[in-house]
């Protein structure tokens, strides 16, 4: 009966410390990939802290490196929490206290799911050589699935929207948001394993490669300054934008259509009293946010609206929730004539779920609390190009502004100058407004035009084809901007390369993946060997 015991208590005093010493380093790693995390979101709009995104994504991969699929999903789950809760905090804004916490947890949750897979991904192809570039290509994959899918994504939070100034930004104009995003994710997973194979004494040779992964994407981008043009190739266009201004109401905001009509039509008189004085020079064309006013089937009876043009005396852009029938409903932006009335007009493609349509309608209702008041609008079909005063104008309706399709469709149609009506004021005085900007200013560099930001209650903004703001509203303020903006005809190698950039980090994370497992599966035939300590560390 006595040596079973000390035979007992030999093995748990042999144990107890092989465990602590795998513990340790897991808690070492998650609190690298919640720091990893926290440091990403620090590098986000509205703060200029572009730098540290590279460092960011350098401590997720030491999270990651040669870790199992099922330790890289823990760790880019952390890594996806601590970035995408504080970035969506504004959902509380919109929601308010009545609905709790819910979904913005839940929506956070989910974006945060695939960046889980993305780090499972990345732990397993981190053992392939050239590791860094392959996890660099699967984290950027996992971007173009969460673009795409479910009900047309939600691209919000992309590596690239937090790159609308620095040294990396040139770079949307050749490969568009994915070469962006590769670059600063490749940045810092170089940056690991030079730090790594330096601290395991490698000889210089074995440094080159992380070395290059690190100055070679900071060297293009600051080349690739000399591409970012900002001439005006087809002329000038002098826009103005009015912002009304809303009430920070929330998502009762949908009850206060009357009040955005009312606040921009005042501001619309008062920049026509303006000109006729002498105040403010006339511009060309002028742009309202996105439904800022009820448009009828046959707009042209709408006399009040139509009146108001007229005093300005110039071609207007009017967003507005087009209502053909109680069950037919789009979110449009309307060209509108002084002289000739209403014109053709563009209808929002990429519709927001759960808030412009309800998908699941029946499950949706368990979770979504606006379910009965919410009728599924009709998205668009065709680009956004319109032709206003002799200009061709790409629209993107809100959020469209982060789907590279939506704004490149338009400017492959023709448009010289780009201009985004928004809504924000449903999302109250935090940081959305300031991170949709980024959207646009890194649209400007990568499609090579300028935009017209045109908001609600702001942030409204004239942003010209390098990306710099030349004019900015503050939040919840009635404002009108008048600036000149270049028309340019130039088609960056973005523009020409279309969605191939999305398609190569797809397929490049894929390969990646299938060398890497098909190297384990090699590895798993070969003779066994006894070595239970190595595997069970590489769980986690």
């Amino acid at each position: 009966m006595v040596a079973p015991a000390v035979t007992s208590e030999t093995d748990t005093s042999i144990a107890l410390p092989s465990r602590r010493r795998r513990a340790a380093p897991v808690l070492i790693r998650l609190a690298a990939a919640l720091a990893g995390g926290g440091i990403f979101y620090a590098s986000y709009p509205p703060r200029t802290l572009w730098y540290l995104a590279p460092l960011a994504f350098a401590l997720l991969a030491f999270s990651l490196r040669h870790r199992s699929a099922r330790g890289g999903f823990l760790y880019g789950l952390a890594f996806g929490l601590a970035f995408v809760m504080p970035l969506l905090t504004w959902l509380q804004s919109f929601l308010g206290a009545d609905f709790g916490p819910f979904p913005w947890i839940g929506l956070s949750f989910v974006v945060s799911l695939y960046m889980a897979i993305a780090g499972a991904v990345m732990a397993v192809v981190s053992k392939l050589r050239g590791g860094p570039v392959w996890m660099a290509s699967a984290f950027m994959g996992s971007e173009v699935l969460r673009t795409y899918f479910p009900f047309d994504g939600f691209p919000w939070g992309k590596v690239a929207y937090g790159q609308p100034e620095g040294l990396f930004l040139p770079l949307a104009a050749i490969g568009g948001t994915m070469l962006l995003g590769f670059a600063v994710v490749v940045t810092g997973t170089g940056l690991t394993e030079l730090v790594v194979r330096w601290r395991a004494g490698d000889r210089r040779r074995a440094l080159v490669l992380p070395v290059i992964l690190i100055v070679l994407p900071v060297v293009a981008g600051a080349a690739s300054w000399s591409l970012v043009g900002t001439d005006a190739q087809a002329g000038t266009r002098t826009v103005a934008i009015i912002q009304g201004n809303a009430p920070d109401d929330g998502i009762n905001l949908m009850y206060d259509t009357p009040i955005l009509r009312r606040n921009h039509l005042a501001a619309t008189e008062k920049l026509a009293a303006d000109i006729k004085a002498g105040r403010v020079t006339k511009p060309d064309i002028v742009v309202w946010p996105e439904v800022a006013t009820d448009l009828e089937p046959d707009p042209r009876y709408d006399s009040e609206l139509s009146q108001a043009i007229r005093d300005v005396g110039v071609p207007f852009l009017i967003g507005g929730r087009l209502i053909e029938n109680p069950t037919t409903i789009q979110n449009v932006v309307q060209v509108w004539d002084p002289n000739t009335g209403p014109g053709d007009r563009y209808a929002k493609r990429k519709l927001v779920p759960f808030a412009e349509f309800i998908p699941l309608r029946e499950i949706s209702a368990a979770v979504t609390p606006f379910v009965a008041d919410t009728r599924d609008m009709i998205p668009g079909t065709q680009p956004g190009a319109l032709a206003i005063d002799n200009t061709t104008v790409g629209v993107a309706i809100c959020y469209e502004v982060a789907y590279d399709q939506v704004v490149g469709d338009a400017v492959r149609a023709g448009a010289t100058m780009l201009a985004v009506p928004t809504n924000n004021a449903w999302y109250g005085p935090g940081e959305m407004s300031y991170q949709q900007l980024a959207m646009s200013r890194v649209a400007a560099v990568e499609y090579g035009r300028a935009v017209a930001v045109s908001a609600t209650s702001g942030v409204s903004a004239i942003v010209q084809p390098d990306g710099t703001v030349t004019r900015q509203s503050e939040l919840y303020t009635a404002a009108t901007l008048v600036a000149s903006v270049p028309l340019r005809t130039t088609a960056t190698l973005a523009t020409r390369l279309g969605a191939w950039p999305e398609w190569v980090a797809s397929v490049t994370g894929l390969a990646a993946l299938a060398l890497a497992i098909g190297a384990r599966l090699r590895k798993r035939s070969a003779p066994a060997r006894t070595d239970d300590t190595s595997t069970s560390e590489e769980d986690l």
